[in-house]
């Protein structure tokens, strides 16, 4: 059920997790049982605690990886939920590197047209300080503090004109490229909707992400995290228990009679070695014997040959008349 549940959570097929877990389970089931079968008690315990620890590593492992996707299923339902969060914080990220690819862009924009409004604001604010001087000089509230419209409030007045002239024709020129801006600023806003719209929107819910989700809650709470923790020490306890029954029990007659076996098997194989080891030397010595004797009748009839080749030669030479005057024959 554990591996058929992750096949499914990763294919998505009932077929493919099905068949999986059945071989998986086979696998799992023939490996708990080689862990127990394979284990031989020695009658000492330090010795058979040796024997026993790599196998009960095997068992942890075995049962820390069965319990995994058992947990996932256990908190399905935190997972999903949690998944939601994610999946949001995924699509947030998304759309702010989506976004920052624009930002440049958006906030030249929003300084040229914030720079175009102040200067605005700027000449406003000018105009409106000369018109009010003129007008506080023309009622007699300010300035020479004389109600009448004289050279010093036509001076004014002329200044707070000046001041207008300069806004308007300021505002013919900044109005149409603020519109602008703004126009180019809903293009590229526009831009960065579409790059958003465009994002693989895929479902968040694949193995590794529901391992995440219950590595965030197990973080987060510790209802869940003590749960996890105890479903765990279950599987490690159910794996384990075999091998740690095999460990404490003592001597039974299937392990006499096994190590009968084992001994007679050794001593077979021993005299099996031991026999095919004497036949090799005895062929090596036989071989080594006769080309020993090959060599020396080959050296004795060599020796022979030379010797009669010697007396023939000592034959002839006595045949033959020696000149003393010469000192050869």
């Amino acid at each position: 059920f554990s591996s058929g549940y992750a096949l499914y959570t990763v294919f998505d097929s009932y077929v493919m997790a099905a068949g999986f877990g059945l071989v998986w389970g086979l696998m799992i089931f023939n490996l708990d049982r080689y862990i127990v079968m394979s284990m031989k008690s020695y009658g000492k315990w330090w010795r058979d605690a040796v024997v026993a620890a790599p196998r009960l590593a095997m068992a942890v492992l075995l049962a820390i990886v069965i319990s995994k996707p058992l947990e996932l299923k256990i908190f399905e339902k935190e997972i999903n939920a949690e998944l939601l969060t994610m999946e949001q914080e995924v699509f947030k990220q998304q759309e702010d590197k989506v976004k920052e690819r624009f930002n440049a862009q958006v906030e030249d924009q929003r300084q040229q047209i914030a720079k175009l409004k102040d200067e605005i604001t700027f000449k406003t604010a000018a105009r409106d300080t000369l018109a009010r001087i003129a007008q506080i000089e023309a009622d007699g509230t300010g300035g020479s503090r004389k109600k009448n419209l004289g050279p010093i409030y036509r001076a004014k007045k002329a200044d707070a004109d000046k001041a207008q002239a300069e806004l308007d024709s300021l505002l013919a020129i900044n109005l149409p490229l603020i519109k602008e801006k703004g126009m180019a600023l809903v293009a590229v806003d526009s831009a960065a909707q579409a790059g958003i719209a465009a994002l693989d929107r895929d479902k968040y819910d694949g193995m590794a992400a529901r391992m995440e989700a219950l590595s965030r809650l197990t973080a987060n709470s510790q209802a869940i995290y003590f749960a996890n923790i105890f479903i765990m020490f279950l599987f490690i306890s159910i794996e384990t228990a075999p091998v740690f029954v095999k460990l404490i029990s003592y001597r039974s007659p299937y392990d006499y009679l096994l190590h009968e076996l084992e001994h007679g098997f050794q001593m077979a194989n021993l005299e099996h070695v031991t026999l095919l080891s004497n036949e090799v030397n005895t062929k090596v010595n036989y071989d080594t014997e006769v080309s020993r004797h090959l060599v020396l009748a080959r050296i004795a009839a060599e020796k022979e040959l030379i010797d009669h080749k010697l007396k023939e030669k000592l034959e002839d030479l006595k045949k033959r008349p020696f000149d003393w005057k010469l000192g050869k024959i």
